[in-house]
């Protein structure tokens, strides 16, 4: 079990979601998270009336699949198979954290402050989680896809666009980390 509940080696993880690149990449697959929003927005029949969303979704079912994978994963994940004991953050980044008043993790691996099912009482945190969403959707349709989409598909691909929207990513992370949170907190 201890292998399965702590975290694993960077080349490790790499090395799997190499061989799934691979495997996708020969069956002649694209993989993205993103995307299945318009799948699951076909299915309802919305195409009608909005025609990006008039598509053949049933041929992206095998997507939407990696996406209940992945909610059930993440359920078991968390449930069953998490040990946050390994999981250790620089001292200066949990003084920094503080500071905001966000809490320590103490033996969880989410903060209580920003994950904690308090956050619901408070106007001010639904109102960033619902722009945070708005702008997380507008940005991964401006991009043509998300993170995972662009990080692990495109780069694995070796895509231009894709290195231009990871920079993209990482500069956009840079900037809320160190100049946005603050400011929010």
């Amino acid at each position: 079990m201890e292998l399965i509940t702590h975290t694993w080696h960077w080349a490790i993880a790499g090395f799997i979601i190499g061989l799934v690149m691979l495997s996708l990449n020969y069956f002649g697959k694209v993989f993205g998270m993103s995307s299945n929003l318009r799948s699951l927005c076909s299915m309802t029949g919305v195409g009608s009336k909005v025609p990006f969303f008039d598509w053949d979704w049933k041929s992206q079912r095998w997507n939407l699949a990696v996406v209940f994978g992945a909610m059930l994963g993440g359920f078991v994940a968390v449930h069953f198979l998490s040990d946050a004991s390994n999981v250790t953050l620089n001292p200066k980044t949990i003084e920094q954290l503080s500071i905001m008043g966000i809490d320590a993790p103490n033996g969880k691996l989410l903060p209580d402050a920003l994950f904690g099912s308090e956050i619901f009482q408070s106007p001010k945190m639904i109102f960033i989680l619902i722009i945070g969403g708005i702008l997380i959707g507008f940005g991964s349709r401006y991009a043509g896809g998300c993170t995972s989409g662009h990080a692990i598909a495109g780069m694995s691909n070796l895509q231009l666009p894709s290195l231009k929207a990871v920079i993209g990513f990482f500069i956009g992370g840079l900037i809320m980390a160190h100049f946005i949170l603050p400011l929010i907190f």
